[in-house]
């Protein structure tokens, strides 16, 4: 789809009208007269990370305004922590409405396990991407060949704790995606997250100073700062994420669910200009000037070389592997990428469940439900003419190691897992 194909704003009236018309899509009375955006201001927080390239091109290519939205701040938070604190705040409070947001996120505030037990309802509106996260470990960890296979560090791991000097290995939030790789990964490998290493949280932009200094032997992170890793020769990447679980979900624009509900446009004019953005960063011939305007010191303050050539494919792990033409790139677009499937959100809670984070006795599906609004992405691509896939399940999900994840039966995934913890 080309920017010339794209229905422009005059667009919105129909798909709010659509929406509106929906009993079951927001509360009555929830909206101002008017077919446009009841307001045009949001503040939207983001992490120094690639895969916040939809909210920055959507501000920086002038979207927001484009769908009646001109004042739309992106703001750069420190920590995934920051950013938890801030939704708490909203706007009204110094704070931000919404956010470039790890996926399990806005379950883990709706049910209040992060929020200090005071529920902080969430409405997820679009994902941001899907792949694009790396496994990196020390270089001191190539000599037991630690790749996807995470099972040679088992025994070094085992002597480092009988040392006193038990293993860090470093994620950047409890129960959001990094951890979650990362889990997945050690576990694979027979090695036990819960009792043979130290996970410890680390905001992003510190992994590789840590892993520089000797603070940690290994990390699950977002791109750019795997390849700048790797770049720094530092360490090396054991795997990219999309190698456990290829064409996996990630990130998500996630907006509290009182904001959604007060503005039920507003929120279908911030999801189709994050689509547009998504769709614009997708495309081969516009990742260098994407990577130009996301590396600058307001964004993510990197050099374009620690960003670029994984986004195109070009994958140097740090360990003697490279490859050109990998599919393992991080998507905005294409395969759906875009679209929040309810079936990977109930993953991330089945996952959640896993590792003690959500109580097992949780009711997923309907936590699911209340959350996932792709009732809200399906109104923004009819106004955008693009395509939606079938279903809201994008059906059974199969991982490296063999295990299948049937949304269906999120049980016997659960029951397949030898290492976990519930709660």
């Amino acid at each position: 789809m080309t920017d010339k194909n794209l229905t422009r704003r005059g667009a919105l009236t129909a798909a709010a009208a659509t929406l509106l018309a929906a009993k079951t899509a927001f509360p009555s009375g929830a909206h101002a007269a008017g077919a446009g955006p009841e307001v045009a201001k949001a503040r939207l927080g983001f992490i120094a990370l690639t895969d916040a390239s939809p909210l920055i091109i959507a501000k920086e290519r002038g979207l927001f305004a484009k769908y009646g939205m001109p004042d739309v701040e992106v703001l750069k938070q420190a920590s995934w922590g920051g950013t938890r604190d801030n939704l708490v705040l909203g706007s009204g409070g110094g704070g931000i409405d919404g956010a470039h947001i790890l996926s399990p996120m806005p379950y883990q505030f709706t049910t209040g396990v992060a929020t200090g037990g005071r529920p902080l309802p969430m409405n997820i509106l679009a994902r941001l991407n899907t792949n694009g996260q790396g496994i990196s470990v020390g270089n001191d960890l190539k000599a037991v060949k630690v790749g996807l296979n995470s099972a040679g560090a088992k025994a070094k791991f085992a002597q480092m704790k009988a040392a006193g000097n038990i293993a860090k290995v470093a994620m950047t939030f409890r129960g959001g995606t990094h951890d979650l790789w990362l889990r997945y990964w050690l576990a694979a490998g027979g090695i036990n997250p819960e009792t043979e290493v130290s996970t410890i949280v680390i905001p992003p932009p510190q992994m590789v100073a840590n892993m520089k200094a000797g603070t940690q032997d290994a990390f699950c992170v977002g791109e750019p700062w795997n390849g700048q890793l790797v770049n720094q020769k530092v360490g090396y990447t054991a795997c990219l994420t999309s190698e456990i679980w290829m064409n996996h979900p990630e990130k998500a624009l996630g907006m509290r669910a009182d904001w959604v509900a007060k503005y039920p446009r507003a929120a279908l004019a911030l999801t189709m200009a994050v689509m547009e953005a998504q769709m614009w960063c997708d495309k081969a011939a516009n990742k260098a000037a994407m990577c130009s305007i996301v590396s600058g010191r307001q964004y993510i303050n990197v050099p374009m070389g620690d960003i670029l050539p994984r986004l195109q494919g070009t994958i140097n792990y740090g360990d003697g592997r490279s490859v050109k033409g990998s599919s393992h790139f991080m998507k905005f677009w294409a395969d759906n990428a875009s679209f929040p499937f309810k079936s990977h959100d109930l993953w991330f809670v089945t996952e959640n469940q896993r590792w003690g984070v959500i109580p097992k006795n949780t009711n997923a599906a309907a936590l699911v439900a209340k959350v996932n609004r792709a009732d809200i992405w399906r109104a923004a691509a009819k106004s955008l003419g693009a395509a939606a896939p079938a279903s809201d399940s994008r059906g059974i999900e199969r991982f490296f190691d063999g295990k299948v994840f049937d949304p269906a039966n999120p049980a016997a995934y659960l029951a397949s897992q030898p290492i976990k913890k519930l709660v």
